[in-house]
Parts: structure tokens; sequence; C-alpha cells
């Protein structure tokens, strides 16, 4: 029976695909290869998943939500500064377009089809409306500092930050981040968690041997999943630049693969209704995805003084801003119906559409 375990698929493919990366072969340009590493790069994929919902059943709501969310950061973080320190054009703006890619897709993307999901298969689904509020606050406060403010201040011209307001900028992140992980985790647990999870508890949860394998093979299938999308990126570019559309869009490419492991999960929850899973984890890794990255860029860049523009443009603050409210009227009642998914995939698709037809 162990045997059996160790052969299944989702051991079997996140090693594959680690070899595969290992050995080069995922950066040769033979289009066979692409094709073959792509299916490996969908299979660790869902590898992640299946890891993530075993080590979530172990551990419970919502520290589950919150070692996903965290594990992909961490990973989607060490892709932007191995990007940047490599140098090149887009150095300077690449970790504000990758963030920005994120949580557009977060917000717009995996929060739309969820409750578009629920919407459609449950009518109405029903959520703590004191857990929006304080993933939201905490959003929408990081973002001003970091995406909007840089644009308005006037010790330097330009988008961008002096070294001072950036260290105070990723300060102000850290400890927003952090005091929302000790609301979500210790003081105030109770807003993040539902009966169904207190169901889910009395089951039959993993052991802990099982959960520690699926913890280890989680962080390798995430990491495939984060390397091989850099390895493919070539493709992508060039496949991108075929089709005569913005070189932009390879980041959104990109940032829609490294988020496919959450993406898939929180649309499980969704059609399990578990609408409370779902909204921990998209609201719970758009605030990772800036509230981490941006200090460990900032640090980055300090260290190897590498300009960073981190301030969006205008057509990108109306689009962010769109997202934002948008998200906050979705989900300021406390419950959910295909309406509320609905906008949130048609302001998914204007993003998209203004990226290719700038």
């Amino acid at each position: 029976m162990r045997i059996k375990k160790l052969l299944s698929w989702n051991i079997i493919f996140p090693i594959i695909s680690a070899v595969f990366y290992l050995s080069g072969l995922a950066a040769d340009i033979n289009p066979f290869l692409n094709v073959v590493g792509g299916i490996l790069l969908i299979s660790s994929v869902l590898s992640a998943v299946h890891h993530a919902e075993v080590v979530a059943h172990r551990v419970g709501e919502p520290f589950g939500t919150i070692i996903l969310a965290i594990c992909i950061t961490i990973l989607e973080v060490s892709l932007i500064i191995s990007l940047m320190i490599a140098g090149g054009e887009k150095a300077m703006t690449y970790p504000r377009d990758t963030i920005f890619a994120a949580i557009m897709l977060i917000l717009n993307g995996i929060l739309g089809v969820c409750i578009w999901i629920g919407g459609v298969k449950y009518r109405e689904q029903y959520f703590a409306r004191s857990s929006a509020t304080t993933s939201l606050i905490s959003l929408v406060a990081i973002l001003v500092m970091t995406l909007i403010l840089p644009n308005f201040t006037t010790s330097h011209a330009g988008p961008f930050y002096t070294k001072a307001q950036l260290i105070f900028v990723s300060v102000a992140s850290l400890v927003i981040y952090g005091v929302f992980l000790m609301v979500q985790t210790v003081r105030h647990r109770n807003y993040f968690i539902t009966d169904d999870d207190d169901e889910t508890k009395r089951a039959v949860r993993p052991d802990n041997i099982k959960a520690f394998i699926s913890l280890v093979f989680l962080v390798l299938c995430l990491a495939v999943v984060v390397f091989m999308a850099k390895a493919l990126s070539p493709t992508i570019e060039r496949l991108v630049e075929e089709a005569g559309a913005p070189q932009t869009l390879v980041g959104v490419i990109i940032a829609a693969v490294v988020l496919l492991p959450e993406g898939l999960a929180a649309i499980r929850a969704a059609r399990n209704n578990k609408i409370q899973s779902s909204l921990n984890l998209a609201l719970g890794s758009a605030l990772a995805s800036i509230g981490l990255t941006i200090p460990s860029v900032a640090l980055v860049c300090i260290l190897y003084d590498i300009p960073l523009v981190l301030g969006l443009d205008n057509k990108s603050i109306i689009l962010l801003s769109l997202s934002v409210f948008t998200v906050m009227l979705s989900l300021s009642r406390g419950k959910t119906n295909i309406l509320y998914g609905a906008v949130l995939l048609v302001n998914l698709a204007a993003y998209i559409f203004y990226v290719i037809v700038p």
C-alpha cells in the first residue's frame, strides 16, 4: 500500500518535472520539448492543489490557506528577484508589473470565477463579512502606498520612491501584513472560519507523516511551477511577439501560471460550497503577494542599487480602483450571487483587453 502511494501521480509527476527542469530541457527551444514542459507544468499545478488540500485538511482553517499563499508568494518573490539581478531593460518595472498582474488576476479572476461558480451551483453563498473587511482594509492601504502614492511624491521626479521612502513603505507593508496574520490566526480567528470548517476538523484528518510528505511535495510543486514558468517564458515571449501583442502580456501569462495552484484550490472550495475558504485564499494571497514582495524587492534594489519603478500609469490606476471598489461592494453583504462574479470577470476581461490593446 505504501509503495502504491509513493507511485501515485501526485508524487511521480513533480519529481519528473524537477528532473526535466534541472536537466536544462525546459529551456530548449525545441517545440516538442516545449509541449512536454507545458504538460509537466500543468501536472505540477494539479499536484500542488492536491498536496495543499491535504495540508489544509490536517492543520485546519485558516492555517491551510495561509500556508499555500505564503509558499507561492515566497517562490514568486524568488522569481522576481532572480530576474531583477539578471538585469535588462525590464528590471526597473518587472516587480511592479508582476505585482499588478497578480493583484488583478486574484481580485477579478480567482474571486470572479469562485463567486460565479458558487452562484450557478448554489444561487447564494454566505461568508463572514468581518473576514472580507479585515482583508480588504489591509489590502487597500498597502496598494495605495506602494502602487499609487509614488506618482504623487515630490522628493523624486517620476513614479519612484527615494531610499528613505522605500524603507518606510516596506516597513509599513510588513507591519500591516504581520498584524493581519495575527488577527487571522490568533486574535480574531473566528472571523475566518465557518461551521463547515469545524465539521471538517472533526472528520478524519491525515496523519502527521502524510501531512509532512504533502507539505514537502507542495513546496517542490510550487518551485517547479515557478521555475518552469521562468524557463518557458522565452517561448511565451516569442509567441506573444509573433501574435503582435505587447510584451506586457508575457507578465500576465506568467503570473497566471504561477497563481494556478491557489486559483484551482479556491475554485474547488467554491464548488464544495466553502466560499469562506475561497475568500481566505484569494484575499490572503493578494495581501501576501504585495505585503511580502515589496519589502523583499526593496531590499534587493537598495543592496544592488537598482532603480525601482513602483507607480502605476493612469489607466492602470483606474482599472485597479475599479477592481478594488467592485470587490468591496461585492463582499459588503456577507453573501454572493452570480452577478458579482459576472462583473468581476468582465473587469478581468477589460484588464486583459487593455493590456493587448493599450
